[in-house]
């Protein structure tokens, strides 16, 4: 009876919590389709008729796929470029580490929690300096950057776990250290590397910090569109909404088909 009430109780807690978490997402998806007298109206309106106004308008005034493509692009390029440059790193700190090697990746895994507003002046200036303002390049290389330390970090994790007999089998048969890396390490680390690309993907996508401060109506991502409904005039709370569900809609529905993925990404190491 016991072990019935504690399940019963565990149960609630998590329905509980999951309520909590969904609702912003449920209360952004009914202001989308109010308008805008509508959604500044109080008490809120529960019962309305639906609209497709703010929707029609974010897609005809905003140039809503230009942003988006933007995101598409900043993610996706970075990623690919973090991975090319993580994936032979952590398999050298990995297979062949010295005895900075654990000294160098908690530096590398502190520099990512560094506050962004700390670095902003002389990215700026560089930025300034060499012409990557407002440029999906410039947010791309930023994107890169700011997700490689991790990259590095759930990699390394990854090929760690590894059996390292199957390598010595590798290298008994005559098997060079290219020859290791590609048909061995690879082939096995494919698991890993989709998780991380996942889950930098995410990061890259939900950036709004260097979006806002690197980019501008020719570069920005969704995340620039979103915060120009904010004005002297106030918030545009529809328009605001509409342009939020479409700029999440991708990114949770790639979370829905890919969570496991996602979870195995975001706790490589945290169990030995």
């Amino acid at each position: 009876m016991h072990s019935k009430l504690n399940l019963y109780g565990r149960t609630a807690a998590a329905w509980l919590c999951a309520l909590l978490l969904f609702f912003p997402i449920f209360w952004l998806g009914l202001m989308a389709f109010k308008t805008e007298g509508q959604a500044i109206s109080t008490p809120p309106l529960l019962f309305f008729t639906p609209t497709l106004d703010s929707f029609r308008e974010v897609l005809a005034r905003d140039n809503y796929f230009g942003y988006a493509w933007n995101s598409l692009f900043t993610s996706v390029v970075s990623t690919a470029i973090g991975l090319l440059i993580a994936i032979p790193a952590a398999y050298s700190m990995a297979f062949f580490p010295t005895g900075g090697t654990i000294g160098l990746l908690k530096f590398m895994l502190s520099s990512r929690y560094m506050p962004g507003v700390g670095a902003l002046m002389p990215i700026y200036i560089c930025y300034q300096y060499f012409g990557l303002l407002d440029t999906r390049i410039g947010l791309t290389i930023m994107f890169m950057l700011m997700n490689l330390p991790i990259m590095i970090w759930l990699l390394y994790t990854s090929m760690k776990e590894l059996p390292r007999e199957i390598l010595e089998a590798s290298r008994m048969d005559g098997a060079t250290v290219w020859d290791e890396f590609r048909h061995v390490v690879l082939p096995l680390s494919v698991g890993g590397i989709a998780s991380t690309a996942l889950v930098c993907m995410v990061w890259s996508w939900n950036e709004s910090f260097w979006s806002l401060n690197l980019g501008a109506s020719n570069a920005g991502t969704l995340a620039w569109l979103i915060a120009s409904y904010s004005s002297p005039e106030g918030l545009f709370w529809a328009k605001l909404s509409a342009a939020s569900l479409m700029a999440i809609a991708p990114i949770m529905a790639l979370g829905w088909f890919c969570q496991k993925q996602l979870v195995q990404g975001m706790t490589f190491g945290a169990v030995k």
